[in-house]
């Protein structure tokens, strides 16, 4: 009835993943690291297409074709982005359901009998079921920047962390758009193409837990290559997609401005800087002031947004400081890029 599907790039997390399993799920693994030719059906028992996988060597003992225990099929899908893995997993399934998991949750005790229930029964006209997520936050202190960030996951619509797709379903829309080169949109599109071909989408009542992990501080600045992403769900669904996907607007808007204030303000003080003492460098000077107050209280405002929630230590606050100077302009970046190429 379930096939599970986990993409992976080689995370050791997937280890306590599979192990979490149910012994009688069917279970995909998409090994989805670079320099591997992708395969289109599935390569046998566990381990057998990419030996060396982190995660495969503690998920019990092999088994042979045709024995018994658990087999965890694997395929390849050549590093071509989770999009395109999890429609590798997909597309080897055989039963009516696909469940797809991220390579660093840990489904909860009993979530394989919940997931039965969750799916059980339902209407035809159901084309997915989310499993709730819970994110456990330190205790003892205030989460910091990236703690809240990964806790905005239980909160998430659509979430591809522990969420079921009916197989009609992911045929009718063609599954994944691998577009999408990152874990960022591509879950809310197919969402949204899933409900826009009559399909509802429920919440289920089995949990799945999202550690959070320590992406390095640097973080925050990498997560902007998403504003590209958004310019493709804007392309394809409209203006009102955000809406559509419980998000909020996002702070493109105020990073273009704080932008544009840093850029005026270094062009309009270089100029009275090649001016030397010259007619109109006074004016010059002066929009340069202008623009670099406005843009230092925005940054500053940006910063303590993000410093006031958290614990405030020394670390914390440095880090914050710096990446706050540097996320509007990448963002902006990102999101040109995206606009770009969205238009080709």
């Amino acid at each position: 009835m379930i096939t599970v599907v986990i993409p992976t790039i080689g995370r050791p997390s997937l280890a306590e993943t599979l192990a979490a399993l149910d012994a009688d799920l069917d279970v995909v693994v998409v090994d989805d690291r670079g320099g591997g030719e992708a395969t289109g059906r599935g390569a046998g028992p566990r381990g057998a297409a990419t030996p060396g996988l982190p995660g495969l060597e503690a998920a019990g003992p092999p088994v042979s074709p045709g024995g018994t225990g658990r087999g965890i099929r694997v395929v390849r899908s050549g590093g071509r982005g989770p999009a395109a893995a999890r429609n590798a997993g997909w597309r080897v399934a055989e039963t009516p359901w696909v469940v797809f998991l991220d390579d660093d949750v840990v489904p909860a005790p009993g979530w394989g009998r919940a997931l039965r229930e969750d799916l059980t029964g339902l209407p035809e006209d159901v084309g997915g079921s989310q499993g709730r997520i819970e994110v456990p936050l330190p205790e003892g202190r205030r989460p910091t920047d990236a703690e809240r960030h990964t806790a905005g996951l239980a909160n998430a619509e659509w979430i591809t962390a522990d969420m079921a797709y009916r197989r009609a379903a992911l045929e009718a829309t063609g599954g994944f758009d691998e577009r999408f080169p990152r874990a960022y949109r591509e879950d809310a599109d197919l969402a949204l193409r899933t409900l826009a071909a009559g399909y509802r989408l429920v919440r289920g009542r089995r949990v799945t837990r999202h550690p959070i992990r320590d992406d390095g501080p640097w973080a925050s600045v990498r997560r902007q290559r998403g504003n590209a992403d958004d310019a493709l769900m804007r392309r394809v669904h409209g203006p009102g997609w955000r809406a559509a996907v419980g998000g909020d607007r996002g702070r493109l808007r105020g990073h273009a401005l704080t932008t544009g204030l840093g850029l005026l303000s270094l062009l309009a003080g270089g100029l009275a800087v090649s001016g030397g003492r010259g007619r109109g460098t006074g004016g010059l000077r002066a929009a340069a002031a202008v623009a670099g107050a406005g843009w230092l209280a925005l940054t500053a405002e940006f910063a303590w947004s993000r410093i006031a929630p958290g614990p405030r230590t020394t670390e914390e606050i440095g880090w914050m400081t710096v990446t706050s100077v540097l996320i509007p302009p990448v963002a902006c970046a990102r999101r040109l890029g995206g606009e770009l190429r969205v238009r080709r």
